[in-house]
């Protein structure tokens, strides 16, 4: 993102701190000003399926900004009721990445 490199597994660790985040996968996105940005496919708690999600996306940018360097935030969140995984319980970053490009908006 604007020529920085961001390692998605620090994003997804700071994610997987907070209380309404079940699991949480990063991939980039396509950005018009800076090329690339973060984007990040949320399960959200069940607990917390009822919150206002723009509101927890405001919160989870906050969060990580607080976690890790502020402009390895994630500038677009997109919540999902399950992540795509392989066999072996990985994510399948490819899917994510086909699902990411071209969603430029930003928050």
């Amino acid at each position: 993102s604007s020529r920085y490199r961001i390692a998605l597994a620090e994003v997804e660790n700071a994610l997987a701190e907070h209380p309404e985040v079940a699991e949480s996968a990063v991939a980039s996105s396509l950005d018009p000003i800076p090329g690339e940005v973060v984007k990040v496919f949320i399960v959200m708690s069940p607990q917390f399926l009822s919150h206002d999600r723009d509101q927890l996306t405001k919160e989870l940018q906050q969060h990580v900004k607080g976690v890790t360097a502020p402009y390895k935030h994630p500038r677009n969140a997109e919540f999902v009721p399950e992540l795509p995984k392989t066999i072996t319980a990985k994510f399948k970053r490819s899917e994510l990445q086909k699902r990411s490009l071209g969603g430029c908006n930003r928050q």
